[in-house]
């Protein structure tokens, strides 16, 4: 099953991708590879949420805000793939949760990303990965998700 079938059997739409907030692109193609900037859990040009996990955001919502960030690296990647159908698979992903200094719990909120990629990718979607506290975030924004993904060269 083709990826983009993948993401209709699962009911996923991919968003427009998001445009930078500052001077960098969104993903770049490097021989059989694609790096995304960070992506953040923009939805319709918006933060669904500002503020630090551990205080003003639980850690089930900034969950499912690095779901968004993967989704939208994944629309990132496929915009300069040519098509979701031209990414194979994940290789790594540096998610960065802004938390407040008693939480402890990033790698939890990162697997909203993780589980995405496992979704949609299978066993391809299996990566290595980093889960980083940050004091703060670009836009106060709470998650934020990079990603290396392989390309499948033949399609």
């Amino acid at each position: 099953m083709t990826v983009s079938q993948t993401l209709a059997e699962l009911g996923i739409t991919l968003p427009e991708v998001v445009p930078p907030v500052a001077a960098y692109i969104p993903a770049i193609v490097h021989g059989d590879l694609v790096f995304t900037s960070g992506q953040l859990p923009m939805v319709d040009g918006a933060l669904p949420a500002t503020g630090k996990v551990g205080g003003e955001v639980a850690a089930e919502d900034a969950k499912a805000y690095a779901w968004q960030c993967g989704l939208n690296a994944i629309a990132a990647a496929a915009a300069v793939a040519g098509g979701v159908d031209r990414l194979a698979g994940v290789v790594k992903v540096v998610g960065f949760v802004a938390s407040t200094p008693d939480f402890t719990g990033q790698p939890g909120v990162i697997n909203g990303a993780s589980e995405l990629f496992g979704e949609v990718f299978g066993e391809a979607g299996r990566h290595a990965r980093s889960a980083v506290a940050a004091p703060v975030l670009p836009l106060d924004s709470p998650v934020e998700v990079e990603v290396i993904f392989s390309l499948a060269l033949d399609r």
